[in-house]
């Protein structure tokens, strides 16, 4: 994990965040009904960190290995622009998403909770995870939640990047 100015230059210059879903913006849970219908449930703090952050100018991505109407519906309620499901293999879709967007890796923020998700972390520039993430996730993040996978992690990587923009560049450099 990184500490001081280096973490908070990384945070700063965050231009995009990249998010998997099951246990990053859930809990990890995956409920079926009788009638064979998935529910998922959504954070509501994360989602107003997301709306603060597409306020601030970030733009926003979902990549996900499953595929789900509830995850398009939360993207959409959200102004997420940028979402790819059903790609278990998920480098190639970061990669490719960074250079249409035109940005560098280090413009880029990879929230992850699990082993699928070790290779785009590995190339963000911040790497972050929440509270309950795998041990090899842990292990490779730059920044590490308090809280578990929905149940606000996404809200408190947001807040700590948005503050980080918010500071005086001198400041960053000085701490």
């Amino acid at each position: 994990m990184l500490a001081g100015t280096k973490l908070l230059e990384r945070a700063a210059a965050i231009q995009l965040v990249v998010m998997d879903v099951d246990g990053v913006l859930t809990d990890g849970k995956i409920t079926y009904t009788s009638d064979d219908q998935e529910i998922k449930s959504f954070n509501v703090k994360d989602g107003l960190g997301i709306s603060l952050g597409v306020r601030a100018g970030i733009q926003f991505a979902i990549i996900t290995a499953r595929e789900s109407l509830m995850v398009q519906r939360r993207a959409e309620d959200l102004n997420i622009q940028h979402v790819i499901q059903k790609t278990r293999t998920k480098l190639p879709a970061f990669e490719k998403l960074v250079q249409d967007l035109g940005l560098s890796f280090e413009q880029t923020a990879y929230i992850g909770d699990d082993l699928p998700d070790l290779p785009p972390m590995q190339m963000a520039g911040l790497a972050c995870c929440p509270a309950d993430a795998a041990g090899e996730v842990k292990a490779i993040a730059h920044l590490v939640a308090n809280h578990r996978g929905g149940e606000g992690a996404v809200r408190e990587i947001l807040e700590f990047m948005l503050e980080c923009r918010q500071m005086p560049q001198n400041l960053v450099a000085e701490t």
